[in-house]
């Protein structure tokens, strides 16, 4: 297989559109028209109908206790729609602050501890104020497992990130739920990052703000040094998921998450198909952790969706982050 860097809406990114993975044609959903009998005003009347149904059918799902400690794909999924719900997230804006509050009321219902890991950026557009956000579930042994995603989305002109950006952002809101409701060994991290999208073209010094400045925080402070393992999710949310195996990842880490796969029947998902990524793993891997990077760049027909108006919640569905979910929570359970 051939990997080579994506040039996508006149900018690239770090991360390689792989040649020789799946094919289909896009997903198309249309309204059949009867001239004549649906007036613009009827349609317009059942488009708010059926908004008004699901936001009700979201809120039920949401509503689940929060003792469960089964991880939901439905669950996840409903975050990740509230999540696309505040429009378009790029970092230092005002819906990514909406969204960080959004994150912070739900982690207050668990009774974790949080904090904002806050920092100033020096990006090409100036500089800019990131935050990243750290949800702690205490254990007992004194080291930590932790798991990331980025909750910013590319600043691209009507771009919501659904997939990119706004399913790392749900998985982790499920995830912590349900670590909440369980014991740990060790403590748990879970890290929603800042600044991972680039604000111009790809590069080290353009990309991943947020974990550039928690790797190098958690390297001076001791927190890494206790770090057992690290794993990334990013773009799990594709209805049509196939995660490739990211060769820049921790060969041990690999292992253990593609052997839990396929222990709990997951093995399509978890593909042979190999080439470097690179992600929000990157900093704490140079930074001397164990980590790994779970994700599908492999988005609609030859990544056509990535970083396009076209990454909206129809591409979505919740058994990809069920898959997701279970695995990552079984290789949890096994490093703990």
């Amino acid at each position: 297989m051939h990997c080579a860097k994506a040039w996508l809406a006149g900018t690239w990114r770090g991360r390689p559109q792989c040649e020789g993975r799946k094919a289909g044609g896009p997903l198309q959903h249309r309204l059949s028209r009867d001239p004549g009998q649906r007036s613009g005003g009827r349609r317009r009347i059942a488009d708010r109908v059926y908004g008004t149904v699901r936001w009700i059918i979201g809120a039920a799902i949401l509503a689940v206790p929060l003792v469960s400690a089964d991880f939901s794909g439905e669950r996840a999924l409903e975050y990740t729609r509230h999540a696309v719900s505040f429009g378009p997230r790029p970092a230092g804006s005002a819906a990514l602050r909406n969204l960080r509050a959004y994150i912070e009321s739900q982690l207050r219902l668990l009774h974790c501890q949080v904090t904002e890991d806050t920092f100033t950026a020096r990006t090409p557009d100036g500089s800019v104020e990131m935050r990243n956000i750290v949800a702690r579930f205490p254990g007992r042994s004194g080291q930590a497992l932790v798991i990331s995603g980025h909750y910013d989305t590319k600043k691209l002109t009507r771009f919501v990130g659904a997939n990119d950006g706004g399913s790392s952002t749900g998985f982790l809101l499920e995830l912590a739920r349900v670590v909440a409701a369980r014991k740990w060994n060790d403590d748990v991290y879970i890290v929603w990052l800042d600044g991972e999208e680039a604000f111009h073209e790809w590069s080290d010094t353009d990309s991943t703000y947020g974990s550039r400045h928690l790797a190098q925080r958690w390297s001076h402070d001791g927190t890494l040094a206790r770090v057992r393992a690290l794993i990334n999710v990013d773009m799990i949310g594709d209805r049509d998921l196939d995660i490739e195996y990211e060769t820049n990842s921790t060969p041990d880490l690999l292992n253990l998450v593609w052997k839990c796969a396929g222990d709990l029947g997951y093995g399509k998902y978890f593909t042979n198909a190999r080439g470097p990524i690179e992600d929000d793993h990157l900093p704490f891997l140079r930074a001397g952790a164990q980590a790994l990077d779970i994700i599908d760049l492999d988005y609609g027909p030859s990544n056509s969706w990535w970083h396009t108006p076209s990454d909206t919640m129809d591409k979505l569905n919740a058994h990809s982050f069920q898959v997701v979910g279970n695995v990552v929570m079984e290789a949890l359970s096994r490093l703990d």
